[in-house]
């Protein structure tokens, strides 16, 4: 069942709403301590479009690398990009599975590019609506402070869940390389068990992120490994879904 979480903004607060509905075949609880009427939306996303890449970018940068190989010379388009850290968070109180849920521009450009061409001057939001870009993702954050990697897991577990739990909590599990493509970017995976008792804040990210915390219990993580499955999640969710079942996962 996927239990998920609402951050709402109204002035300085930030409350959480609750109600249930079933998307997809699946539960949702947006969980309430507030009277609003309404909610952030992470699908409302409107007047989209593209422009070339600023070379200022913080997060991207562009480039060719020309080399020889075996007496052949030969060149490949690359992106430099941050590292970062995934956490596998289950809450030993609920017996689930903590994951977030947020809009990828990236996914939804993939999804529009498959069907239309790689940037087309328009884009149609009825055709294409935005919840088409929206994954499933292990809580994760990238590399750009200049402290220990546990501790930028400690601060995205915080940021995004709402639990604050102590670095002897998080334990390393791989650190390998993601989009051996394009990027080569290293990634390192944790984990790490919570309970009701550490939550501190409702999550949902920080500086204008719209993140929805999402609660999967473990007949449902099994659902989404089964051969055949299509999911948003980038590898690294299901990877370390399949580590937790395997690994970490409560034997019935």
């Amino acid at each position: 069942m996927f239990l998920r979480t609402v951050q709402l903004a109204r002035g300085a607060g930030v409350k959480n709403w609750l109600f249930v509905v079933k998307p997809h075949g699946f539960p949702r609880v947006y969980r309430s301590n507030s009277s609003y009427h309404a909610f952030v939306e992470m699908d409302k996303v409107t007047a989209l479009r593209y422009e070339p890449l600023p070379e200022d970018s913080p997060y991207v940068k562009p480039f060719r690398m020309y080399y020889t190989q075996n007496g052949v010379e030969k060149n490949w388009d690359l992106l430099k990009v941050h590292d970062s850290v995934a956490i596998i968070i289950f809450n030993k109180t609920t017996q689930n599975l903590l994951l977030v849920k947020q809009f990828r521009p990236a996914v939804y450009h993939g999804v529009i590019s498959s069907a239309e061409g790689t940037n087309p001057t328009t884009i149609d939001l009825e055709k294409y609506p935005p919840q088409l870009g929206i994954t499933v993702e292990l809580c994760a954050g990238i590399v750009d402070k200049t402290k220990p990697l546990i501790e930028i897991a400690k601060e995205e577990i915080l940021e995004e869940v709402g639990y604050d739990v102590p670095v002897d909590r998080i334990e390393t599990v791989l650190t390998y390389r993601s989009g051996v493509g394009a990027t080569g970017a290293q990634q390192t995976l944790y984990y790490c068990e919570v309970t009701d008792a550490d939550k501190v804040n409702a999550g949902g990210g920080i500086d204008g992120e719209i993140i929805d915390v999402v609660e999967l219990n473990l007949p449902d993580a099994w659902k989404l490994l089964k051969q055949g499955s299509v999911v948003s999640s980038p590898p690294s969710c299901l990877l370390g879904i399949l580590w937790f079942l395997t690994n970490k996962a409560p034997k019935s």
